[in-house]
């Protein structure tokens, strides 16, 4: 399946690229936002952990796109080392991507047969499989729990344990059918070993903490105006950006001998949309993956820094 880039018109608006502008892509996937911020007269850096999205677009040679393989968590240290410092925006557009989920040897997709692997990064790592016939059932109801949010998860860490002591869990369609026929979907549109799927997905790769790293790192590289924009497609990872926007966004406190004082983290910012930006219903029907997709940007304020 062709990857179509998600909130594309949405994401060049709350970056308000413009011409001679200089923006950091830490998730760049098949470039699908690069190609259209360089059409628009930018330059880009673009960053990616995974090797065959760093060859494919190498590949295509886009004037104007500097690339480099490596995790978004490191953007900070990746930026600098090039003399990408002081950028006019940011992207991360964060999960994972429809070349990755359509390619059944990545192991990312519970509706294809392939390996239990789903490393974003398939030449180093915990693989998922690893984690699904070795930890213990507690540790397994934790990561379900607190990274798929899923509601029976000491249930499903449970069955896992009793089923690989019969017979180790080899391939997606392993886990995902053995998850259904202990939990069958009775007329529910998600599929049972969702939340677990995606569990596993973000302890593989660490995307929690990648990602808590790349907003820290990031918003040092953006100069006052610079803005600094994520996509998300869990409640989890939007909650993380939330937060951390909200931080630097800070709230004027009222003092006791009268006027204001603003609290929060440095450097200051705005909040260019006060609530998520969510795909529109048209690109929703021509690309249900953007059905769950949030954008949330915020913007230096120009003496953010002090």
């Amino acid at each position: 399946m062709k990857h179509i880039p998600v909130l594309l018109e949405e994401t060049l608006e709350a970056l308000a690229v413009f011409p001679g502008g200089r923006y950091i892509d830490a998730t760049l996937g098949r470039a699908g936002h690069s190609k259209e911020i360089v059409a628009r007269g930018g330059t880009v850096l673009g960053i990616d952990r995974d090797p065959q999205a760093i060859a494919e677009v190498a590949a295509m040679g886009i004037a104007g796109l500097e690339v480099v393989k490596g995790n978004h968590g490191d953007i900070a240290d990746l930026a600098r080392e090039r003399g990408w410092e002081n950028v006019d925006g940011i992207l991360l557009d964060l999960g994972v991507s429809s070349p990755q989920l359509d390619e059944a040897g990545r192991g990312f997709s519970f509706l294809r047969e392939g390996p239990l692997d789903m490393r974003m990064d398939g030449t180093c790592g915990l693989r998922a499989g690893d984690i699904v016939n070795n930890y213990g059932a507690e540790e397994l109801a934790n990561l379900f729990r607190e990274l798929g949010e899923e509601p029976r998860a000491k249930l499903l860490a449970r069955m896992i344990v009793e089923e690989r002591a019969v017979k180790p869990f080899r391939t997606t369609l392993d886990l995902a059918g053995a998850i259904e026929r202990r939990f069958p979907r009775r007329g529910s549109a998600r599929h049972p070993a969702t939340r677990v799927f995606q569990a596993l997905r973000m302890a593989v790769n660490d995307e929690t903490g990648e990602l808590e790293r790349a907003l820290e790192g990031g918003i040092s590289l953006l100069a006052p105006g610079g803005r600094f924009a994520v996509i998300t497609f869990e409640s989890l990872t939007d909650r993380i950006v939330k937060r951390f926007f909200l931080d630097h966004a800070g709230r004027e406190e009222s003092l006791q001998q009268g006027g204001a004082r603003w609290r929060g983290k440095l450097p200051r910012a705005r909040l260019v949309s006060r609530r998520a930006i969510a795909a529109r219903e048209s690109e929703v029907k021509s690309n249900p993956r953007s059905r769950s997709a949030k954008l949330r940007v915020i913007e230096i304020m120009k003496e953010g820094r002090e």
